[in-house]
């Protein structure tokens, strides 16, 4: 006996079925119900790019990529799918491949806002930015009330350091839907790095608002707040980088196989002190250390870089020092562990209860040493140390770094001064070469570790440096430290607007770029102050 096949209502409705159980989060049945339309229809192109989704969405995504591929083939003006298809290839890895097959759904439909819009997604991961740019204006002329495209605009200008555009781009995002958390967070950013922080914080409490775990948001309205001096909230907040992802702090909870102290009683308990900030973390909040000892810990080690043990080996409170390999088969003799940055949290730190920084201690032999070499090779008079590159790694390195040692010529018109290169690593070579007009002794490569700094910094009268690792070792010895900032993104830890730090209340002065990329304004600052502190040496 036949059977007829099946009615075209009949298929519809199999389709809407499927679409159903799709939108309802129901993958396995939704999966299953577009292969048996495909039984019938094999090249059914609708039921393919939506059985690639399906796959997508399970993270199948060989099987996501060949079903989207498949529909392309059969329709090869079917637009959605080719962004279906380039979706899946960016989750693959198959950067160029995904922007092929959305410029290819490009030259198929030009007026396509979405295609022109994930074309900017592609470019905008690897870094075109300009490019990334031009796609998501051409999808806005397309579709002009388009939020997220509006989102992802200003993102690539506040990469391409243009702030104060992406500023206007995200209130036009939030002119067209004021309830869009993301918005109000981007917004939020985009203000901070224009100088206007108290402005941004109600947008990040807004975002907080709309989606109360918004981590980002969470971890920028902290940041802001510690900027601000609100220790009580900001570091509350702050403790949130523990739940993001992108972080390394989100990896070092999960890694360690111990509890992470959450500030109750450490009497008589073993804690290891992790650390996965920089450098300059360490050294500016090592002066936690004593205080978690008083604080009743039987046992106190901390696992930091090696270039910091001999620094910390005779720090009050630290019982042992550990590199981050050697402390992988010691994790049992341990209670708990925490971060330094975590120490604040729990402590308690006010603005106003800020602990003082004097806790390093000079290794003398090395001290006696550095006062000798420079002795044989500078003059009498004033000495400043110089630091004009931090480490290329940092997120922000490009606005904070001087571009050369160039940029440090003012002082050179300081009479009866020597300059001294802290500078490491292989920015160090201009320093090593300099030209004659700018004399100048490079030391930089003589240096052993941290403790080595300490010491030959002991021996200056000044370290002039960007933000950097060194700009908090010459503040916790009681060396005078001036220090110029980038006007975009200051680290929260200089807080916002003020000329000194209250981590270094008697040694520490801040020169602040007044606008993007303008460094001769606080350098002629600097060189002013330079003179009136000088004055007696000519």
């Amino acid at each position: 006996m036949s059977t007829l096949p099946p009615s075209a209502s009949s298929e519809s409705a199999a389709l809407e079925a499927a679409h159903d159980l799709f939108a309802e989060g129901r993958l396995a049945e939704a999966e299953l119900a577009y292969k048996q339309a495909l039984t019938v229809h094999p090249r059914d192109a609708e039921a393919l790019a939506h059985l690639g989704r399906v796959l997508h969405a399970q993270q199948r995504l060989p099987e996501a990529a060949l079903a989207s591929h498949l529909a392309v083939t059969i329709r090869p003006d079917f637009v959605q799918a080719r962004i279906d298809l380039a979706l899946v290839l960016i989750d693959l890895g198959r950067i160029p491949e995904a922007e092929a097959t959305l410029r290819a759904a490009i030259a198929s439909q030009p007026e396509h806002a979405d295609a022109h819009f994930h074309l900017g997604l592609v470019l905008e991961r690897t870094a075109r930015l300009a490019e990334a740019e031009a796609a998501y204006r051409q999808a806005l002329e397309l579709r002009p009330d388009a939020v997220a495209v509006h989102n992802n605009l200003g993102n690539v200008l506040q990469r391409s350091g243009r702030a104060q555009e992406a500023v206007e781009v995200y209130q036009r995002a939030l002119s067209l839907n004021p309830n869009v958390a993301p918005s109000h967070y981007n917004l939020a950013t985009a203000l901070r790095a224009t100088g206007c922080a108290h402005e941004a914080e109600p947008h990040y409490r807004r975002a907080l608002d709309l989606e109360p775990g918004y981590l980002d948001a969470r971890f920028g309205l902290g940041t802001l707040l510690l900027s601000l001096g609100r220790f009580e909230e900001g570091w509350r907040l702050f403790e949130s980088r523990y739940a993001l992802p992108r972080f390394l702090h989100y990896k070092t909870k999960e890694a360690l196989p111990l509890p992470q102290w959450q500030g109750e009683s450490l009497a008589d308990r073993s804690l290891l002190v992790w650390q996965e900030d920089g450098l300059g973390d360490v050294i500016q909040f090592g002066r936690y250390l004593p205080l978690l000892k008083a604080a009743g810990a039987a046992r106190i080690d901390m696992v930091c870089a090696a270039s910091l043990h001999r620094l910390f080996a005779r720090v009050e409170g630290l019982d042992g020092l550990l590199t981050h390999d050697q402390a992988q088969t010691k994790f049992s003799e341990y209670d708990c562990w925490t971060s330094l940055l975590s120490a604040p949290t729990h402590l308690g730190t006010t603005l106003e209860t800020i602990p003082p920084a004097n806790y390093l201690r000079i290794d003398e032999a090395r001290s006696a040493y550095w006062r000798e070499r420079l002795a044989k090779v500078l003059p009498e008079g004033p000495r400043i140390g110089l630091v004009w590159r931090g480490n290329p790694r940092h997120h922000n390195d490009a606005h904070r770094s001087l571009a050369s040692l160039a940029q440090l010529l003012p002082l050179w018109s300081l009479a009866g001064i020597s300059f001294v290169s802290v500078q490491k690593g292989q920015d160090e070579d201009e320093a090593r070469h300099p030209p004659a007009f700018q004399p100048l002794l490079a030391l930089g490569h003589e240096l052993e570790d941290f403790a080595d700094t300490a010491a030959l910094i002991e021996q200056l009268d000044l370290v002039v440096s960007v933000d950097t690792s060194t700009a908090h070792l010459a503040a916790s010895i009681g060396k005078p430290c001036w220090v110029l900032l980038p006007y975009h993104d200051p680290d929260w830890r200089w807080l916002h607007g003020r000329d000194d730090s209250p981590w270094y209340p008697h040694t520490m002065r801040v020169f602040r770029q007044p606008r993007a990329g303008n460094w001769s304004a606080p350098m002629e600052a600097m060189l002013q102050a330079a003179r009136a502190r000088f004055a007696d040496s000519r």
